[in-house]
């Protein structure tokens, strides 16, 4: 006889045990599925079974009060099934329709947004900023907040050409999906690190430090016990501060966030894109960001009145062209956006012919 399988903590368990009974039975023989409402969709299966959902947004940094809230909810409507998605939105799974106008009234009653279905702006994806992260920027989810305060219509009722993902990433270590997404967030530090000669000898390995740099722009001072940084080289990416934090990359008065767009996972229509730079750089003005704010919203607004019906971001810029996009939404052009970095050779453009 066969041993019985070995019981492990190595690894996640299966998926499949979480999955409700109706997944379950109909796994891989789903019909069509129907957006009802911009938070709520219904799939049906070949056999006729449907199930329901009910899509909510949720804050990206989460306290355990709000989760067992979350779970509450879905014991009560869903039978114990949500999932999270990957932009965090959090989802009701409900086998029995009965139970959607109960389950959409109370997160309703307890401010709950529910949308973000179709062509819509879905929830934002964040890094964790100045609350929790070494080396940010800027404070993530605070600019998320005043964001979603402006845009939170275009979740709940007002409707896009396509659906739009936005990110924001507290430094250009880039935890966040800001490289795909539509419109992003990125922010960034502009001054070499300070290095704290005293301190870097007694609490850092120099060739662990050196070999951090990305651009080699540190090498070592044996006379000093320190190491020298090549300003020419730097890009502050602050790569070195993670493995020695006498080497400062925090500036409060010099560091801001960038914005760039036209980046998308999906291959439908067209190949997946990264992001590319719109705004170089804007201030840090907490706790609003009302420039960054203004620009995101200018953006989507012309956006919304100049692409064609299923296009994204990305998608509409290169059909109408970046010299285009510059002059639609009234944003400058200047030598940031011009990449000159060692390897960009395959980004240039080497035909005679401009497409506007």
């Amino acid at each position: 006889m066969a041993l019985p399988e070995r019981q492990t903590d190595v690894g996640p368990p299966h998926f499949e045990q979480f999955l409700p009974p109706v997944i379950k039975k109909n796994y891989g023989k789903w019909k069509h599925h129907e957006i009802i409402t911009p938070g709520t969709m219904v799939h049906v299966a070949e056999s006729g079974d449907e199930i329901y959902t009910i899509r909510a947004a949720s804050p990206r940094i989460l306290s355990t009060e709000t989760i067992r809230d979350m779970c509450d909810i879905a014991e009560k409507y869903c039978d114990g099934h949500l999932r999270f998605t990957t932009r965090n939105n959090v989802e009701f799974l409900i086998s029995d329709k009965a139970q959607m106008d109960p389950c959409l009234a109370e997160l309703k009653e307890k401010k709950y947004m529910v949308g973000g279905m179709g062509p819509r702006i879905s929830n934002v994806i964040h890094t964790q900023g100045w609350v929790h992260c070494h080396s940010a920027c800027t404070d993530a989810s605070g600019i998320v907040k005043a964001m979603m305060d402006e845009l939170h219509e275009y979740f709940t009722t007002k409707s896009l050409p396509n659906k739009v993902r936005l990110a924001v990433a507290c430094c250009v270590n880039m935890c966040g999906a800001v490289h795909v997404s539509d419109i992003a967030v990125v922010a960034v530090h502009r001054k070499v690190p300070v290095i704290d000669n005293a301190m870097v000898g007694k609490t850092c390995e120099i060739p662990t430090t050196v070999g951090s740099c990305p651009t080699s722009a540190i090498r070592p001072n044996p006379k000093d016990r320190t190491v020298v940084i090549n300003e020419d080289k730097c890009m502050y990416c602050g790569n070195c501060f993670t493995v020695c934090p006498p080497i400062d990359i925090h500036n409060p008065e010099e560091d801001g966030v960038a914005i760039v767009v036209g980046g998308k996972i999906g291959s439908l229509r067209t190949s997946p894109k990264f992001s590319k730079l719109a705004i170089p750089f804007m201030y840090n003005e907490p706790p609003r960001w009302p420039k960054v704010v203004d620009a995101i919203k200018n953006i989507i607004d012309v956006y919304a009145a100049n692409a064609k019906k299923h296009e994204r971001v990305g998608e509409w810029i290169e059909r109408v062209g970046w010299e285009d996009f510059f002059k639609l939404t009234g944003l400058e052009f200047t030598y940031q956006h011009i990449d000159d970095f060692t390897f960009m050779r395959d980004t240039l453009r080497t035909s005679a012919a401009f497409k506007y």
